[in-house]
């Protein structure tokens, strides 16, 4: 063996701490113990792992290599206990999602809802991130599965075309745009905005985009869910960029009207993005088919429903949407 768990742990608090001292506090151990793992380290890979200096030491490139493998191994190891910990409780399986805010909120709370309905043994984690914080969760091995939007592009990691997803502007019905058939993006940006949370996937693709256009958008209020946004936008208080999905959903109890965008990243691919889907757990590859069963059936129903872009008659014509 090259190394044991201590050795990663060690080297691990090393980074962390750029002191051989507390780090061997941290781990109980002598500091001539931990002089000699390190020393022992250096010999089995055959290279210096750290610059000893006055005040600590510092990773070589070399380190840096070992540091970012040790993470990951040690994340690994974490995974593991906790996969095996939840046999004594009866589950036989754990899955770890990162997903945009489409996802989270839009189309998998339905899916995963019928999924562990099916998998009585299998525990799900699914938590809303970034598009760049699911790709490193995933290289990282932190997570199982990521869920993402638009072009993606990850080093080694497995990228599995869904869906597609398309980005819409919602307003209220008497606004000065409810009429528009299509329009771009940089039309909308006079106008005051309602959007989400800073955090949102969404809100960090919109900001980039208006950044790169060299322009600015004027957020009236940001908010915690799509619905939060279709209520404020119904009263007129702003217009907002949102999914299609959820600007129909909301269409259907709220006074809406939903315009298409023209600009062409607006039509995004939803993506799941793996490792290595033959190394995924036998649970985790068929949640992957599951989610693809059923996006590819509600596409399929999407295209039965007439006039699915339809808008709801106008206050005082007596209908609702």
């Amino acid at each position: 063996m090259l190394f044991d768990l201590t050795d990663l742990r060690l080297f691990i608090l090393i980074a962390e701490h750029n002191s051989l001292t507390r780090s061997a506090e941290r781990m109980n151990l002598s500091l001539g113990a931990t002089s000699n793992r390190i020393k022992e380290l250096e010999t089995r890979f055959g290279t210096r792992l750290l610059y000893r200096e006055s005040k600590g030491v510092q990773l070589t490139p070399a380190g840096h290599t070992l540091l970012h493998h040790a993470q990951q191994f040690m994340q690994q190891v974490e995974h593991l206990k906790s996969d095996m910990q939840q046999y004594n409780n009866g589950i036989k399986g754990y899955i770890r999602i990162f997903a945009n805010t489409t996802a989270v909120t839009e189309f998998m709370p339905e899916i995963l809802g019928k999924f562990l309905a099916r998998h009585p043994q299998v525990n799900v984690a699914l938590e809303e991130r970034l598009n760049h914080d699911i790709l490193r969760g995933i290289q990282e091995g932190t997570a199982d599965i990521g869920i993402v939007a638009g072009p993606v592009q990850g080093e080694g990691l497995q990228i599995l075309n869904f869906s597609t997803d398309r980005l819409v502007l919602a307003t209220a019905l008497e606004h000065p745009l409810a009429d528009a058939p299509s329009l771009p993006f940089i039309q909308t940006l006079e106008y005051e905005h309602i959007g989400l949370h800073e955090g949102s996937t969404l809100h960090h693709f919109l900001s980039k985009i208006v950044a790169e256009n060299g322009q600015r958008l004027k957020l009236r209020i940001q908010v915690r869910s799509f619905e939060a946004m279709c209520r404020m936008i119904e009263t007129n208080v702003g217009i907002g960029i949102l999914p299609r999905s959820a600007a129909q959903r909301h269409q259907q109890t709220m006074q809406l009207s939903v315009v298409e965008l023209s600009d062409p990243w607006s039509v995004r691919e939803r993506s799941m993005v793996v490792q290595d889907i033959d190394t995924l757990s036998p649970h985790a590859r068929n949640l992957v088919e599951f989610i693809r069963e059923q996006t590819a059936q509600g596409a399929e129903d999407d295209a039965l429903v007439p006039g699915a872009m339809a808008r709801p008659a106008k206050a005082g014509s007596g209908k609702r949407a």
